[in-house]
């Protein structure tokens, strides 16, 4: 995997998900793999935004069979052949990040560090207004991370 050649996904659990989203998405997703040669894509989980865009790279892929979803799992460091089987229903490769065995609750950051770290580009949903009064964003903490890395940061909103 070519971090050049690498895109991640993350936004807030909940979204406005519209036709205009999705449209927005698959031309943004369709222009990285056609301009910027772009083959890879990492997704997390427990978003309605990283679900909504897996769908639309599933679609995509029909157009570009070459593409590459690959799951960064944030819990089961091991898993078993039944579990394996099915994610690679949805796609092509998971792995969890060694390093974040024993990150508690911080798991969920550790994996999106993991992911914006292994990209060059990050697609984002970040609502400013869309923020836990309650506890911090992860959305704007991985955010905040991708600037920090210098990242090509992507914000569909």
């Amino acid at each position: 995997m070519s971090i050049k050649n690498t895109v991640c996904f993350f936004g807030h659990r909940t979204i406005n998900e519209t036709e205009e989203l999705k449209s927005k998405l698959i031309v943004i997703i369709e222009n990285l793999i056609a301009d910027k040669n772009i083959d890879t894509f990492l997704f997390g989980s427990k978003s309605r935004f990283n679900s909504l865009c897996l769908e639309l790279v599933t679609g995509i892929k029909e157009k570009y069979p070459h593409i590459k979803r690959i799951y960064v799992r944030a819990e089961y460091p091991d898993i078993n052949e039944q579990y394996t089987n099915y994610l690679l229903k949805s796609y092509e490769d998971t792995y969890f990040p060694e390093h974040i065995i024993g990150s508690g609750r911080a798991a969920y950051a550790e994996r999106n560090y993991e992911m914006i770290n292994k990209s060059q580009y990050c697609i984002v949903y970040y609502d400013k207004s869309n923020t836990p009064s309650t506890r911090k964003s992860g959305t704007k903490i991985a955010l905040d991370y991708a600037i920090k890395k210098c990242k090509n940061i992507i914000n569909v909103l």
